[in-house]
């Protein structure tokens, strides 16, 4: 099956979903994502084909024709970019990597868990830091107390002098919690940002002089604006989202866990769906074709205090 306007599918698994992208100091764009096993051929029973992952890597020149490099492996106290496949049998699961630059550093924020669960219940998740210098060798500085046992999806922004934090907290509903840092070394809770009814994968951006975030709510993405990063209102109704609706003549389905990078006065969106998703839950996607993904980019841009997504 081939998905005409997809622009990235993992060639190991075919399960790249979360994805970050980045462009370093040389004008080389990098991909960062969760590898699924979406086509393991004994991923294990229940939701363990979700899990086992560990983050895939990918290369452009232009941000749209990307090519698989490899997946971000153990290697000592931290990961190394190993090229090819990951291994087939792993012990730990990591999940949706954020990467921000600061200085000479590259900070990568990332979702582990311990094993390969076949349940969502019952299994602690936590978001630890690493650091690089070239996107190839990360360090690990270790996990970050969040007040929460079931932290994932982190999402890292400076707001004026200080550093913030989004993930989702599945202990309190999975709602959008957030926590604050003056100096990206320890970190203090700071309530919830995002309530209401589950989702998970917060992503926040500034552009047209607002700050945006967007948050999956597994039919589309809510979109939110601030003038603070603190603040938040929902952009429409509590039921208007972004990327929520589907062209199965494509093979794209509704808007899944995205980014945002700023170009100028417009973004991009990069973002990942279930091309031949039928509306099961995901626990329910025995075939393999359901658990598929790939990953596809929208423009975005602000339009009389709105944002506004063109695919």
């Amino acid at each position: 099956m081939t998905h005409p306007r997809a622009l990235y599918r993992d060639p190991v698994y075919d399960g790249a979903t979360d994805p970050t992208v980045v462009i370093d100091g040389e004008g080389t764009w990098w991909m960062l994502y969760t590898q699924r096993r979406a086509d393991h051929p004994d991923p294990g029973p229940g939701v363990a084909w979700v899990h086992g992952s560990r983050v895939g890597v990918a290369r452009s020149d232009d941000g749209l024709a990307w090519s698989y490099v490899g997946t971000l492996a153990p290697s000592g106290a931290g990961l190394e970019l190993a090229l090819g496949p990951p291994p087939p049998d792993v012990d730990r699961t990591h999940w949706a990597p954020e990467l921000i630059r600061v200085g000479d550093e590259w900070l990568m924020y990332l979702t582990e868990i311990d094993g390969v669960p076949d349940r969502w219940e019952g299994h602690e998740r936590r978001i630890v830091e690493y650091r690089s210098e070239d996107l190839r060798r990360f360090r690990r500085c270790g996990p970050i107390d969040l007040g929460s046992d079931r932290v994932i999806d982190a999402a890292v922004a400076r707001v004026g002098d200080r550093w913030r934090m989004w993930f989702k907290d599945e202990a309190a509903h999975s709602v959008t919690r957030t926590a604050v840092s003056e100096d990206l070394r320890s970190w203090v809770p700071d309530g919830v940002a995002i309530g209401g009814g589950p989702h998970e994968g917060p992503f926040v951006f500034r552009l047209g002089g607002w700050f945006w975030m967007i948050v999956d709510e597994w039919r589309g993405m809510a979109v939110y604006r601030s003038d603070d990063a603190a603040h938040w209102q929902r952009q429409g109704g509590a039921d208007a989202v972004i990327l929520g609706e589907s062209d199965d003549a494509a093979g794209v389905q509704v808007g899944r866990h995205g980014m945002v990078i700023v170009r100028g006065d417009a973004g991009l969106l990069y973002y990942f769906t279930h091309p031949a998703w039928s509306g099961v839950e995901i626990a329910d996607a025995e075939n393999n074709d359901l658990r598929r993904s790939a990953v596809f980019r929208a423009d975005v841009r602000v339009v009389d205090g709105m944002l506004v997504c063109s695919r």
